[in-house]
């Protein structure tokens, strides 16, 4: 296994202590626990409250007329869920899939009005790392510069001692009408 194959483990007493602005533009004030994964080389991070679970790389069926970073859909115990490709989403090539690529799906406010119902949607990665505990106190915002995707796609970034690890925001990335418009392709 090359050194670029291997999970990337942090222990979270290696957290920095920065970034007290970030905090307020999460809305939360205690440490909280976050899926870290690699893309493309880079080292990128979710809520582990939006995770439903991770499973191992299926081939989604391609579905005619999605947009190109859809991969298509799979079935979930019975379950529609759309795969999205998030190397394709931030305009970078896609890796080829490995023994360590994965699915992480998710499971989505609708709507931000009606926070009880949910939609699944998996993304595909190059590998899940580790969980670690993220303080809001450790967060920096996002600069508009030097990142490999879009900023608005990214709620900031967490310092691991002198790298970073980028917080994905996935209200962007998943945007809710491309949400809507992949519910009402499930439902039928």
């Amino acid at each position: 296994m090359s050194v670029s194959e291997r999970p990337m483990v942090i222990p979270s007493t290696a957290l920095a202590q920065q970034g007290q602005g970030a905090a307020l533009m999460l809305g939360h004030s205690g440490p909280k626990k976050h899926l870290i994964f690699t893309l493309n080389g880079e080292v990128y991070a979710i809520a582990i409250d939006q995770i439903r679970e991770i499973i191992g790389f299926r081939s989604p069926t391609i579905v005619p007329m999605m947009p190109s970073y859809l991969r298509g859909i799979i079935n979930l115990r019975g379950m529609v869920v759309p795969v999205l490709d998030l190397a394709y989403r931030f305009g970078l090539a896609p890796n080829p899939v490995g023994k360590r690529t994965c699915i992480i799906i998710l499971e989505l406010p609708l709507h931000p009005d009606m926070p009880e119902q949910h939609y699944m949607v998996g993304l595909v990665v190059d590998m899940v790392n580790a969980v670690l505990d993220i303080s809001p106190s450790m967060i920096e915002l996002a600069p508009s510069f030097g990142v490999s995707i879009r900023p608005e796609f990214l709620h900031g970034m967490a310092r691991i001692k002198e790298k970073f690890i980028l917080l994905l925001n996935l209200q962007r990335v998943v945007a809710l009408d491309e949400l809507n418009a992949l519910r009402s392709i499930s439902d039928k």
